[in-house]
C-alpha cells in the first residue's frame, strides 16, 4: 500500500477518514492524497475576465486555505500529504483521479444514519463504490487507533465473486490481518442445507485457489437477512472490518435485499471496505 486517497469535504467525517488514512500511512509508509472537489459550474469557469471567473478563482483560493487549517493535524505531522483540489462536480469521477494517482485504496467517512444500505445507496459514497477499481473503506466513527487484527469477506461464493476474493485476500494480507470467509444461510427460497453450502464453497475455494487451504476459515451463518448475519457474526466474534463484493452500476443494492437491523447497523463501529467484482 503506497497511497492512500482521502476525499474532503471539511466535515467531521472527512477527519475520521483522514485518521484512518494516517494510521494506516504510518504502518505502511504511505503517501496520503487529499482531495477536495469543488464542483463549481462548467458556466461559471467559462466566462473570461467575467464576475462569475472572479468567483470560482475565489473559491479556489478559499479551498487552498480551508486545506491548510484543515490538514493542520499533529497525527499528520511527519507524514507524506499531498492535498489537491479538482472542479469535479460528480463523485462518480473520482475513480480517475485515484488511477491518475495510481492510488492503492479510497477512505471515505460516512454517517450511515438510516442503516447499512444508506451507508452506500443515494449517497456520494455509494457513487464512489460503484465506479471504483480499487478498495474503498467506509468509516462511521472516529477511531483513534486503527488496526486490523480480524476480518470477515462476506460473499455469495459465486464464480463473479472470485476477482473481489483476490482483491480481499491480497488487501488484508498486506494489512497482517486474520480473515474469515463468511456465509450467511437465509431461511426460505435461498435456504440451503449443510451438504449444499459445503459443495458450494469447496467448488468456489478450487476456482479461486486451486486448494482447499482457506477451507478452515469459512463460517456458516443462519440468519434472516444478509445484513443482519454480517453484522451479527461481526459483532459476536469481534471482527474489526467487514470486505463485501460490489458490482460496477448496480452497486450494493443487489447485496442488501433483505430487512435491516437499524439500531445494530447504526451503533456498529466496524468499518466496511468493498472490492469491484
Amino acid at each position: 500500500m503506497k497511497k492512500i486517497l482521502v476525499p474532503v469535504d471539511f466535515s467531521e467525517y472527512s477527519e475520521y477518514a483522514l485518521k484512518v488514512a494516517a494510521n494506516l500511512a504510518k504502518q505502511h509508509n504511505a503517501e496520503i492524497i487529499a482531495l477536495h472537489m469543488m464542483g463549481i459550474s462548467d458556466a461559471v469557469l467559462s466566462k473570461n475576465q467575467s464576475k462569475q471567473m472572479l468567483e470560482g478563482i475565489y473559491f479556489m483560493k478559499l479551498a487552498e486555505k480551508r486545506f491548510a487549517e484543515f490538514l493542520d493535524k499533529d497525527y499528520l505531522k511527519g507524514l507524506n500529504v499531498t492535498d489537491t483540489v479538482y472542479n469535479y462536480k460528480n463523485f462518480s469521477e473520482l475513480n480517475a483521479v485515484a488511477l491518475e494517482n495510481e492510488a492503492d485504496l479510497i477512505i471515505m467517512g460516512s454517517h450511515g444514519s438510516s442503516g447499512l444500505s444508506e451507508v452506500f445507496v443515494g449517497s456520494n459514497t455509494e457513487k464512489v463504490v460503484r465506479n471504483s477499481d480499487i478498495p474503498v473503506l467506509v468509516v462511521k466513527h472516529e477511531m483513534e487507533e486503527f488496526k486490523i487484527n480480524d476480518a470477515v469477506l462476506a460473499c455469495e461464493f459465486a464464480s463473479e465473486n472470485v476477482k473481489a476474493y483476490h482483491k480481499a485476500m491480497k488487501f488484508f494480507k498486506a494489512l497482517d490481518a486474520e480473515v474469515k470467509l463468511l456465509y450467511v444461510n437465509l431461511p426460505g427460497q435461498n435456504y440451503g442445507s449443510t451438504n449444499e453450502m459445503i459443495e458450494r464453497v469447496h467448488k468456489f475455494l478450487l476456482e479461486a485457489d486451486g486448494n482447499l487451504n482457506q477451507i478452515d476459515n469459512v463460517v456458516y451463518y443462519n440468519d434472516y437477512s444478509v445484513e443482519d448475519g454480517i453484522f451479527n457474526f461481526s459483532n459476536y466474534a469481534g471482527i474489526d472490518m467487514i470486505a463485501l463484493p460490489t458490482h460496477g452500476r448496480r452497486g450494493l443494492s443487489h447485496f442488501f435485499s433483505g430487512s435491516i437491523s437499524e439500531d445494530l447497523v447504526n451503533h456498529s463501529k466496524i468499518p466496511v471496505v468493498t472490492f469491484k467484482i
